[in-house]
């Protein structure tokens, strides 16, 4: 199995920025972050396919949040600027070995950390 290792999360006032990092035990194609506000649905934020870098986000954080890796260490980013109230949540990074494993899981999941947006 694949470990999931995130930091990064904190308190921050509405207009300022976060960045997270999740390392992964081993090497995934898929990689990304999910979101979970108390009373909401799980969000999936942004997902990077690992062997190129492609990247997807939410319409939700467009424009604001920004998906990235280091290849070398199986570590993902997620740059959060220009946060919001509405951002505040529990941040999942999360893996998946393929894209049925991405989709239908995903695989792996990290233990969550908090962002605050005040």
């Amino acid at each position: 199995d694949v470990q999931l290792v995130e930091s990064g999360g904190g308190s921050v006032q509405a207009g300022g920025s976060l960045r997270l990092s999740c390392a992964a035990s081993g090497y995934t194609s898929y990689m990304g972050w999910f979101r979970q506000a108390p009373g909401k649905e799980r969000e999936k934020v942004a997902t990077i396919y690992t062997p190129t870098g492609g990247t997807t986000v939410a319409d939700s954080v467009k424009g604001r949040f920004t998906i990235s890796q280091d290849k070398s260490k199986n570590t993902v980013f997620l740059q959060m600027n220009s946060l919001k109230p509405e951002d505040t949540a529990m941040y999942y990074c999360a893996a998946g070995r393929t894209l049925i494993g991405w989709m239908s899981g995903p695989d792996y999941w990290g233990q969550g950390t908090q962002v605050t947006v005040s």
